[in-house]
């Protein structure tokens, strides 16, 4: 009887679940996630370092992915918020939705970092890219942009829902200050379309649908080392370009799942890294097992860096963007 007995022991245990495996909920925007984007990898080596799981749940762009958190409030199943800049960041501490995260190594970015709640991950400095082939004469400054032909295009983003056209709406603030709506008032005619995230401007440009759109000075090498082509280029701006520093944060829900500060801490090594300059096509903020390919040389390099403070952007974007509004909606 005692074989019997081991048996039944036996299919019993078999019949039982296996266990589960922790989890992970990150919040990001739709082109970390996507196929060619740096999510698949990113999960895939977290996943082998932490034996977990690591769910993904992703929105159109870095802005929405606030509104989002502040929502679902303190209901909010995210772990981790990968995607915010640092012109969103005094707002996002003021909800009470994130935790800090304590002393983090191996950060470098430009003007160098001290937060105690977000994390860099990346950097990259705003910049009209156009099409070589349609646009011999590109902009040499934001004026030459704001005055320049109305027939020649450029697609951009709303900032209400997306952190590059926020940066366009701050980048604009900087150079031009009090008299930013008479500039946007010019820059209007040249605007073919406002999208809600960068995906479907960049999409649009490299359709021909514009010769100019909203991105970065690192998105041309892309175009160099996946594509092959030297077409699509980023103008340099003699006022200088705005700095975007992107950001991640552990909420106050994800404070309590240890794979939160493992998740930040890989967040900033090689395994993470690694995969940021040729799928995200920005610079690591962090340490990288290999050098950047040579196209990330070639790459406009900004005469002066602008960019206001975390807390400044916090007291003044609602007005800011009612002033955007207030032109582009006449």
């Amino acid at each position: 009887m005692r074989w019997l007995f081991l048996t039944i022991l036996s299919l019993a245990a078999l019949a039982l679940p296996a266990t589960a495996k922790e989890k992970l909920t990150v919040y990001t925007y739709e082109s970390f996630t996507a196929e060619w984007g740096p999510g698949p990898l990113v999960k895939k080596a977290f996943e082998a370092e932490c034996g977990c799981d690591v769910e993904f749940v992703s929105v159109a762009d870095g802005v929405a992915l606030l509104s989002r958190v502040k929502l679902e409030g303190k209901a909010t199943k995210a772990d981790v918020v990968l995607g915010l800049d640092t012109n969103l960041t005094a707002e996002a501490k003021a909800t009470g939705l994130f935790s800090p995260h304590g002393p983090v190594e191996n950060v470098e970015v430009p003007g160098g970092w001290s937060d105690d709640t977000f994390v860099p991950f990346d950097y990259g400095y705003f910049a009209v890219v156009y099409d070589t082939e349609k646009l011999k004469n590109p902009p040499t400054s934001l004026k030459d942009l704001v005055d320049g032909d109305p027939a020649q295009k450029i697609a951009i983003q709303d900032p209400r829902t997306s952190t590059p056209g926020l940066g366009l709406l701050l980048w604009m603030k900087s150079v031009y200050g009090d008299k930013a709506a008479d500039a946007w008032a010019k820059l209007k005619g040249r605007v073919l379309t406002v999208t809600p995230g960068w995906s479907e401007s960049y999409g649009l440009f490299t359709k021909g649908e514009a010769p100019m759109v909203l991105s970065y000075t690192t998105s041309p090498a892309y175009h160099m080392v996946a594509e092959k082509t030297d077409r699509y280029q980023a103008a340099s701006f003699s006022e200088g370009h705005y700095l975007q520093i992107e950001v991640a944060g552990i909420t106050a829900n994800g404070a309590k799942n240890p794979l939160s500060q493992k998740f930040i801490a890989f967040m900033t090594g090689p395994g993470f890294q690694d995969a940021i300059p040729e799928t995200n096509w920005m610079f690591p903020a962090g340490k990288t097992d290999k050098p950047l390919d040579p196209a990330f040389d070639r790459l406009v390099k900004p005469v002066k860096t602008l960019m206001f403070s975390p807390e400044e952007v916090a007291r003044n974007r609602k007005a800011w963007v009612d002033e955007w509004l207030g032109v582009m909606s006449k």
